[in-house]
């Protein structure tokens, strides 16, 4: 959009998806960056943060 940057800040959208190690491991090949890596989030299960090729970040989470 016009006049808006991308960057960090400002809130996180998550994606559900069924296994977040699967669509990270697609974040690469289609230009993003993988931030974090799946990783444990207690009784709540997983989660990666990812970023797009625009700069910003997401989350995915099963």
């Amino acid at each position: 959009m016009n006049g808006v940057s991308p960057g960090t800040g400002g809130t996180l959208v998550y994606f559900q998806c069924d296994d977040c190690a699967v669509e990270e491991s697609r974040t690469e090949a289609a230009g993003g960056k993988v931030e974090q890596p799946k990783m444990s989030i207690g009784e709540y299960g997983f989660c990666s943060v990812c970023i797009d090729t625009e700069g910003n970040r997401f989350g995915l989470l099963p």
